[in-house]
């Protein structure tokens, strides 16, 4: 998919390093069809470095994206810091099967990063999200209190109180 404004235009630029700031917020994101976040404040900073044969780009974000807890649904803000390497090269056809190569036709004068960006940073968020108030204690919150009531009581077994029926089971393993 296409992102307006994340297009590096790169034949009129000259060997070397050349960079690029971009401002990333939640609507990036929707125009992906990615609706996890309820907001998103991310500085994006791409390095591109041209060669003669190839291009080395590397990508720096780092910002906070408002999420909801996993246990309580309760929007919290996590902080998020990711970085990606690109290599591109010059072929025959479009190629984007691998994660770390990027290959474009030649002739072609300008790459578009914007899916690069957008699997970076949405990797980069935990695979779990706590809210900090969860962990530290400090959320008060009613589906918490409401885990806490339903939570399990404590078993027999931590109570090392013996079953009758188990002993005389137990009791098999050592009559050898």
């Amino acid at each position: 998919m296409k992102q307006k404004g994340f297009t590096i235009p790169f034949s009129g630029l000259k060997q070397g390093k050349h960079e690029f700031k971009y401002e990333i917020d939640n609507t990036f994101f929707e125009s992906f069809g990615y609706d996890e976040f309820n907001d998103a404040k991310i500085n994006l900073s791409v390095s591109l470095n041209k060669l003669t044969t190839m291009m080395e780009l590397s990508f720096k974000g780092s910002g906070v994206v408002n999420v909801n807890c996993d246990l309580t649904s309760e929007p919290y803000d996590q902080e998020i810091g990711s970085t990606l390497e690109l290599i591109v090269k010059f072929g025959e056809d479009y190629n984007d099967e691998d994660d770390e190569i990027l290959i474009l036709p030649h002739g072609e004068h300008q790459v578009d990063i914007s899916q690069y960006a957008y699997e970076m940073l949405v990797l980069a968020v935990p695979h779990k999200r706590i809210h900090p108030g969860v962990e530290d204690g400090t959320l008060d919150s009613d589906v918490l209190q409401k885990l806490n009531e339903l939570q399990p009581k404590e078993t027999r077994q931590n109570k090392e109180e013996s079953d009758p029926r188990w002993d005389e089971l137990k009791k098999l393993l050592t009559d050898k």
